[in-house]
């Protein structure tokens, strides 16, 4: 069996297959043996649990999950990988790899196809930054079942994703986050863990899947309108951004958040889930 971790064999691997890194797919692999066993301990990962793993790469967290999990089923876009994957996973019967790209999978059929009797899944992935939020918004969107999502994501992307919503990390996707599943910080990882060493640092973040929202709204496709709009121009205050993302005129804006109870010239940022909620529901009515 390969040490998936070692510098060394990783490159006799890639070497042996003709593999180069893609830029364009932010490939970077981890190299720190500490790491993988780290997240596979962090997500709870037990012999009862069926994995779903977003970017394989060359399996080196995939080893960790196929020595823990019931199953472990893979997606992976890279046509290059899945000779890769066959050579470093031989020795689990218990891996399957999907190819293609995971943004264009019909979720409900290929969950129905490769989790048949699953009851819940756990997600694991070290995710690109540049897909990091579209993968995470899927998921959460999908209502299949799912217990937990556990990513490895860029250091930055990581704290506003696991901001408190009414402070000043916090984002759109925090709110949006925040209404689907309740967003932890497990570890930092350096950015000298992966090959090649990207430019920034990253850690690792856990989404436990919440049975129910933390908060009641008449419409949620209008409460995720309600947060995207009022982070539009998130320097300017909060009645400028939601005026131009909701096509409403600025004095109705301000004449709701005076209603609502808000101070002038309050900014999206200072909005907790409780906020968002009542000017959904105040706009539905």
């Amino acid at each position: 069996m390969y040490q998936l971790w070692d510098i060394n064999e990783i490159k006799f691997i890639l070497k042996k297959h003709g593999f180069s890194f893609s830029k364009a797919l932010g490939q970077n692999f981890i190299i720190d043996a500490s790491v993988c066993p780290a997240i596979a301990e962090q997500a709870g990962v037990n012999r009862e649990d069926y994995v779903l793993e977003i970017g394989p790469g060359i399996g080196v967290f995939t080893a960790e999950l196929c020595a823990r999990a019931k199953k472990v089923v893979a997606v992976e876009l890279d046509k290059r990988l899945p000779d890769i994957l066959a050579d470093t996973l031989a020795d689990f019967d218990n891996f399957e790899l999907v190819e293609g790209d995971f943004l264009k999978l019909d979720l409900e059929r290929f969950f129905a196809e490769h989790f048949s009797g699953a009851q819940s899944i756990k997600v694991c992935a070290n995710l690109p930054y540049y897909i990091t939020s579209p993968v995470i918004m899927t998921l959460l969107q999908s209502g299949l079942p799912i217990q937990s999502i556990t990513v490895m994501v860029q250091k930055e992307a990581g704290e506003r994703l696991c901001a408190p919503v009414g402070s000043k990390q916090a984002g759109a996707v925090t709110a949006a986050v925040n209404y689907y599943a309740e967003a932890q910080e497990a570890f930092f990882v350096p950015k000298q863990s992966f090959m090649p060493a990207p430019k920034v640092d990253s850690e690792v973040i856990h989404l436990f899947v919440r049975t129910q929202p933390p908060v009641q709204v008449e419409d949620e496709a209008l409460f995720f309108k309600v947060v995207k709009a009022a982070f539009l121009q998130r320097r300017k205050a909060a009645a400028n951004s939601l005026s131009a993302g909701l096509g409403m005129p600025k004095a109705e804006v301000i004449e709701m958040l005076e209603e609502l109870g808000f101070a002038p010239g309050i900014r999206a940022e200072s909005f907790t889930m409780e906020d968002f909620a009542r000017i959904t529901n105040y706009l539905h009515k």
